[in-house]
């Protein structure tokens, strides 16, 4: 295990399998409220027994891990739909931070695989200096010297999604959405509740008010969806999840190789 976790930092192999990417099309279930596996998607998305996960039992909520895509190392951030539905909580978000400056200081790109339907709230997650722990997702994102590449698999809503692509969606190289994506700046219900309260409290009957209630919500989800979204934005395509790995290979292509460094990038990297 320990040399394969230094292999990541030695740079590219020459000899690696794909595999097949057309069970992608199929990973995200239909029903936007059942779970999936976001590991499957990592595992698919990388050459074949080149996923490491890195510190798999802290921070749940967001997965971290070192792959190879033809041979060349990756970072990858994820959210995990199984832990908060993908939220980020103070844990995550330590996690998340640290392993960003790891592939920073070592000159591996990173990929990013949100559906995160935003930071927690509330007293519980307040109590862990939420708001100081989120923030260094942002401030290690935005100090990104490498390339992030950026995927939108399911939600992307409020700052999470922002803490997951660097910060702001113009910082990656690249970011594209498959078309179960759907963006909002909250959650949808709670949005529509709170947007449209007194037009909801002015409907006596209860029935009829919570069908304006699903409709008004139907009709958020239909234009929050990607294939619907208004282009630009920082989003550059909506493609088929079974390109997504032609998508990386591509733009590695593009990225300039680092020159070779007689010292070190960093000082050091933060221990936590």
């Amino acid at each position: 295990m320990g040399k394969k976790y230094l292999s990541y930092f030695q740079g590219r192999i020459e000899n690696w399998e794909a595999p097949d990417q057309r069970p992608l099309r199929h990973a995200i279930p239909e029903n936007r409220l059942r779970l999936y596996d976001m590991k499957k998607i990592i595992y698919t998305l990388a050459d074949v027994d080149s996923v490491l996960e890195i510190r798999e039992k802290f921070g749940i909520g967001v997965i971290t891990a070192f792959i190879r895509v033809e041979g060349r190392p990756l970072g990858v951030i994820a959210n995990n739909p199984h832990h908060l539905a993908g939220a980020i909580d103070s844990d995550g978000a330590d996690k998340g931070a640290r392993f960003i400056q790891l592939c920073d200081a070592f000159d591996i790109p990173i990929l990013s695989l949100m559906d995160c339907p935003g930071m927690m709230v509330g007293p519980d997650v307040e109590k862990t200096a939420l708001v100081r722990h989120c923030t260094r997702m942002f401030n290690a994102g935005a100090n990104l010297t490498v390339p992030l590449f950026g995927v939108v698999v399911r939600k992307a809503y409020g700052l999470g999604v922002q803490a997951m692509c660097g910060a702001s969606a113009l910082v990656g190289f690249f970011t594209v959405a498959w078309p179960t994506a759907e963006f909002a700046g909250m959650n949808i219900e709670g949005s529509v509740k709170l947007g449209y309260r007194n037009e909801l409290a002015a409907i006596e009957d209860p029935e009829e008010r919570k069908k304006e209630f699903e409709d008004r919500v139907a009709r958020a989800y239909e234009s929050a969806k990607a294939v619907n979204a208004v282009p630009g934005g920082g989003l550059d395509d909506v493609i088929d999840p079974a390109d997504t790995r032609s998508w990386i290979v591509e733009s590695m292509k593009r990225v300039p190789t680092p020159a070779p460094r007689t010292e070190k990038k960093y000082p050091y990297i933060d221990t936590w």
